[in-house]
């Protein structure tokens, strides 16, 4: 986000994504945040993958803040695998099925 190479809906869906993922943290005892979070951050990394794959710029123009800009989103989208996970456990110990 910080260098404007990805388009306004990456985002946008990734604030939302977190603002839902503090209304379910606030929200102890609500299966349907927790849902919801788990359905977006599922959404996320198919829509992050989109994002990258197809504005990720040829090598010519890729600066340093480029580079690292890009750096940190594919390390977001590395480790969103891991907070669907952690959060389905979230979605079990609050009695989820």
């Amino acid at each position: 986000c910080m260098n404007y190479m990805l388009p306004l809906s990456y985002a946008w869906g990734n604030f939302s994504v977190l603002a839902v993922g503090i209304w379910a943290i606030v929200q102890r005892d609500s299966l349907d945040a927790i849902m919801m979070f788990l359905a977006g951050l599922l959404l996320s990394v198919l829509t992050d993958i989109i994002h990258i794959s197809i504005f990720y710029p040829s090598h010519d123009f890729l600066s340093d803040v480029k580079r690292f800009s890009i750096g940190m989103a594919i390390f977001s989208l590395l480790l969103k695998p891991v907070s669907c996970y952690l959060v389905y456990q979230m979605y079990r110990e609050r009695g989820g099925e």
